[in-house]
């Protein structure tokens, strides 16, 4: 296998040529003064027959019992309940700290309550004087 070290400038003008030679299995170390940066070679073959699927040849393999299947006992629901109170993204969570609306809502609110009369407008969560 041929390796050719070349810097940057000469591949940006002989593009075309060094991936013709990387195509025909000549490896090229890009160099940017004189220090190797990168490799530009040809892919190898992509795989054309289908994976197998199923477990692999030699390896081991395990079964799922049917009792994997069955219902979850009422106390590891309730565990599993449990959960969503503490889950801000579930539909179930409360806000327990504090309460009421969050510190980006509040100044928006802010914002807004002293940009009325037309005198500033809101945009994002700044309020923003309009030039009279």
């Amino acid at each position: 296998m041929v390796m050719s070290k070349v810097n940057v400038f000469e591949v940006k003008a002989k593009l075309s040529e060094y991936l013709d030679r990387a195509m025909r299995g000549e490896r090229i170390v890009i160099c940017r003064h004189n220090k190797p940066i990168a490799e530009l070679r040809a892919i190898e073959d992509v795989r054309t027959e289908p994976r197998p699927i199923g477990p692999l040849p030699g390896r081991p393999t395990f079964e799922v019992p049917p009792s994997f299947f069955d219902p979850l006992p009422q106390e590891e629901l309730d565990l599993w309940d449990g959960v969503a109170a503490t889950d801000p993204l579930s539909p179930a969570w409360t806000r327990h700290a504090g309460g009421g609306a969050s510190r980006v809502a509040e100044t928006a609110e802010t914002a807004e309550t002293k940009t009325k009369g037309g005198k500033g407008a809101l945009r994002g969560r700044r309020a923003v004087r309009r030039r009279s």
